[in-house]
This record gives structure tokens, C-alpha cells and sequence, in this order.
């Protein structure tokens, strides 16, 4: 009920705020992958879809292919930048499609359009440090046979894809077993830190030239073209041919060399995306177009109300579940033990799965992100109320029912003032863990402290890390010192007394 009601608020807030531009659309929402390419081209899409007067939000950095491909399908997204490669090999493998014009139809299947190509192929191949494929003679993919014991990483999406190192694998007939995933920012450093020798590369990618990497020769022809395309919703092409027509002006207008010199100005030079992507539509379109800028405090701001947003609804939730079941499993114990047991098993699910499981529920956002944190805080209200109440002395309880109070008397009167420093230290537990939890939330467009330390570590700004890490800490220590402080307020004097020794 708590997820359904703050969906409600949020999509109302929305609807609310946004200005109504023509015919059915009121804001569009274009999504991008988390990197840094597929950020540029969605401040591309975003820009463009602005100059027409229409209000419209970039969601970036919505984590993998599946998570953006399920959001355009629902309509939390209406646009976003695709690869046929993907599209043909991952996203619809299982309908064999063989060219553009089967593609098309397929995606019609789903109410989805594709532009044409916007002119660059960017494929996913295989490399290594230039020095090192010299010293063992490897030029050729099919060359790492002969290297069983190299240390392979591939980024995380790329392990499990369709299009990736199962098949590759396979196709190759590669021997190598020390082979581990990671995210596709870290894996260039741990290339050049010798951490790993070979990982997979997007083909445009800034990094190759610049840390002097070899790409080596797909000599079997594993990997399809993936050439770079616009993905939206059936709606968005009928009701708004304005914006359908500026976003399709970037059809066949951007190079190999343009996109790669584009992610260049974004992670070597550390230029600000939404910047990149206007100095291109300008220099190549003509477009004039006005970039927001936002000063560090007023980031900061946005993050921190939206980071309070996430972990005080959750809270509130698991407090006003958590409390009451927790008093039910002390006064019905079998029960109890059941109810304890599903709160720990729901905590042993790791933080992204319970975000992803989320998605086909509520969406992509803030919804998924309170109701995953919401599941989370449960266990430790819940087990701190049981362990509480049932910690009272027995002598205690014979007293009070000797007096004749009735039952709801003696647990607001008597037990739970008892109780009270221990659930208090349930809630304090909880409140901590959500500060710190709720960063990964910007991985499904919740935003909050995680949206800065996401970009920081794509970016390899350890500056942008630090902007939001240091919040979420001084974050968790005020939630702990405000606890500590309503501890004096909440927990009757006599059990706030220093035990004697």
C-alpha cells in the first residue's frame, strides 16, 4: 500500500508540473545507458526535444539494455538511444531477425519505431595493453587460444549477454577460466593497473587511444555491426510529430571519428555532457541551444531532498509496519517466527536484485527504490520491537496484570515504554542502512547521493565520488546523533540511567 500510495504522489507531482506543450504529451521522458556515449546521446535527444517547446527529463545512466528496453515498453521512458547489434542479437535473439526491415516490424510488434542508423558503428571488441599484445604476438581474437592463463575481465552486461562472452566464448573456443565481471569504467583501469590483460571495449570509446590499447581483429566476424539508433514509443510518433522530426535530424549525422572525439571531450577533458552534446548540435545542426546550469549548491540540494525523499518514506513505512508486527510476534510466537523469518530472508537478497524486481512492479524511479528500502529496514524494527518486549522481566508483567490493567494498558503504559530503547535502536539501524542503500537507487533513476558518485566513477572523477559519498556520510552520522538525541525524549528517564558496576 505504501508503494502504491507514494507512486501516486509522484506520478500526480508530475503531472501537476508539467507543462502541457500539444496534443497528448505533456513530458517526455529520454532514458540513456550508464555510459558515457549513451549519456551524450541522450543529452542529445533531450536538447533537441526542448527546442520544440516541450518539457522533458533526462533519465541517465538507467543502468543495462534490459532495464531501458522494459522502461521504454511500460512508457517510463518514451525515447532512448539504441545499437542494432543489440537489438538483433540481445534484446529480440529469440525472433532470429536477419535486416533492418524484419527489425522494424518486430519492433512495431511491441509499439515501438527505430530511425534510421545516425551514421556510426560502435562494436563491442576485444583488446588489451598494445605493449603487452606485442610481447606474446597477439594481434587476432582467435590469437588468445594460444593463452589460456590470461586474466580476463569483461564488463558485467557483457558476460551474460546474448551478444557476448558465452558466445564468444564459444565461437572461439577460448580455454580460459579466470574470467570475472566488473563495471566497464574500472575495467580500462584495471587494464592499465595490470589487474586484468583483456577485457571488452565499445569500439568509439575515448580509452583506447588514450591509454594506448590494442583492439584486437574480430578475424572470425563474432561480433555484428551495431550501428547507433533512436528507439520510441508508437505515441510519441503519432501525437508528436514536431518532436519525432527535430529528434530525427541526428539521422546519419554523426561519424565514427565525430562520436569517439564526443566521449573524448567527455572523459579526457572532463566537459560536462549536456555541454558536449550542445556544441555538437550547434557546429553540425545549427541549433542553438541553451544548456541549464546548475552551481554545486543547487545539485547538492536536489540530491539531498532527493536522497531524504527515498530513505524518510521508507522509514516511515517500515516503522509503522514493523512496530505492530512486531508486538504480534510476541503475543502469537509460532506466527511470530514465520513473520521474523520472511523479514530475513527479504534481507538476505542482495540491494540490486530487490531494485530490479522492483522495476516490473512499480517502474523505474523513486517508487522501486522506497519500496526496496522500505523491505529492507523491516528486519531490524522488527526483530529490536520482539527482542524488546520479550526481554521484560516476567515479574514486571505478574505485577501489572495484578493490578488489574488491561492489556492494551500494560503495552502502551508499561511494556512499551520498556521496550522503547531497543526498538529505538531498531529504527536508528535502519535509518543508517537506508542513507548508505539508497545511493544505489540512481541506478534506476531515483537520483539522490548515488547520481554523483555514479557519474564519478564513469567519469573516473574521483571529485564527483567524493560529492556523493561525503553528503551520504555526514548524512548517516546526523541520522545516528538525531536518534541519539530523541533517545533522551522517547526512552522514559529510569532506563536512560548508566548501569552500575
Amino acid at each position: 500500500m505504501l508503494a502504491v500510495l507514494v507512486e501516486v504522489g509522484i506520478a500526480a507531482g508530475t503531472v501537476s508540473g508539467a507543462s502541457s506543450l500539444a496534443a497528448d504529451v505533456s513530458l517526455i521522458n529520454v532514458g540513456s545507458k550508464k555510459f558515457t556515449e549513451s549519456v551524450i546521446l541522450g543529452e542529445m535527444l533531450t536538447l533537441l526535444v526542448r527546442t520544440t517547446g516541450a518539457e522533458v527529463e533526462h533519465r541517465a545512466q538507467l543502468g543495462g539494455t534490459r532495464v531501458l528496453w522494459n522502461a521504454l515498453l511500460t512508457g517510463d521512458v518514451d525515447i532512448y538511444p539504441e545499437y542494432t547489434g543489440t537489438l538483433f542479437r540481445e534484446i529480440l535473439a529469440d525472433a532470429n531477425l536477419t535486416s533492418l526491415t524484419d527489425l522494424r516490424a518486430a519492433l512495431a510488434g511491441h509499439g515501438i519505431h527505430v530511425s534510421r542508423p545516425l551514421g556510426f558503428n560502435n562494436t563491442y571488441a576485444i583488446g588489451m595493453l598494445a605493449e603487452l599484445a606485442d610481447s606474446l604476438h597477439i594481434r587476432n581474437i582467435s590469437d588468445l587460444t594460444r593463452h589460456p592463463h590470461l586474466r580476463l575481465g569483461f564488463t558485467n552486461e557483457f558476460m551474460d549477454r546474448g551478444d557476448g562472452w558465452p558466445g564468444l566464448r564459444d565461437h572461439y573456443q577460448l580455454p580460459h577460466s579466470d574470467v570475472r565481471g566488473l563495471d566497464h569504467d574500472l575495467a580500462y583501469r584495471g587494464l592499465v593497473a595490470g589487474n586484468l590483460q583483456v577485457t571488452d571495449f565499445y569500439s568509439t570509446d575515448a580509452e583506447i587511444a588514450y591509454y594506448g590499447l590494442r583492439v584486437l581483429a574480430d578475424d572470425q566476424r563474432y561480433f555484428p555491426a551495431y550501428q547507433a539508433v533512436i528507439l520510441y514509443r508508437d505515441d510519441l510518433a503519432v501525437g508528436s510529430p514536431a518532436i519525432l522530426g527535430n529528434i530525427l535530424k541526428l539521422e546519419g549525422r554523426i561519424s565514427d571519428a565525430a562520436m569517439a572525439g564526443l566521449n573524448a571531450r567527455a572523459k579526457i577533458e572532463r566537459i560536462p555532457e549536456s555541454r558536449v552534446a550542445a556544441a555538437y548540435l550547434a557546429a553540425e545542426l545549427g541549433l542553438a541551444v541553451t544548456v541549464p546550469r546548475h552551481t554545486w549548491w543547487q545539485r547538492l540540494l536536489r540530491h539531498t531532498g532527493e536522497h531524504l525523499t527515498m530513505v524518510g518514506i521508507s522509514l516511515l513505512g517500515a516503522v509503522i509496519l514493523a512496530i505492530p508486527l512486531g508486538i504480534f510476534a510476541v503475543r502469537q510466537p509460532r506466527v511470530g517466527q514465520v513473520i521474523l523469518g520472511i523479514a530475513g530472508i527479504l534481507q538476505t537478497v542482495p540491494s540490486l536484485a530487490l531494485l530490479v524486481f522492483m522495476i516490473p512492479l512499480l517502474g523505474i524511479g523513486a517508487p522501486p527504490a522506497i519500496m526496496a528500502l522500505f523491505l529492507y529496514s523491516l528486519l531490524p524494527i522488527l526483530r529490536n520491537t520482539h527482542a524488546g518486549l520479550s526481554g521484560i522481566a516476567p515479574e514486571l508483567r505478574d505485577s501489572a496484570e495484578a493490578l488489574g490493567l488491561p492489556a492494551n494498558t500494560r503495552l502502551w503504559r508499561i511494556e512499551l515504554p520498556l521496550a522503547s530503547r531497543s526498538i529505538l535502536a531498531g529504527v536508528k539501524t535502519s535509518a543508517v542502512i537506508n542513507v548508505g542503500t539508497a545511493t544505489l537507487g540512481a541506478l534506476i533513476g531515483a537520483g539522490g547521493y548515488g547520481q554523483p558518485i555514479l557519474t564519478g566513477i564513469r567519469l573516473d572523477d574521483v571529485g564527483l565520488i567524493l560529492q556523493g559519498a561525503v553528503p551520504a556520510a555526514l548524512l548517516a552520522l546526523a541520522m545516528q546523533g538525531l536518534f541519539e538525541m530523541s533517545e533522551k525524549i522517547i526512552v522514559p528517564r529510569g532506563l536512560r540511567l548508566p548501569q552500575q558496576g
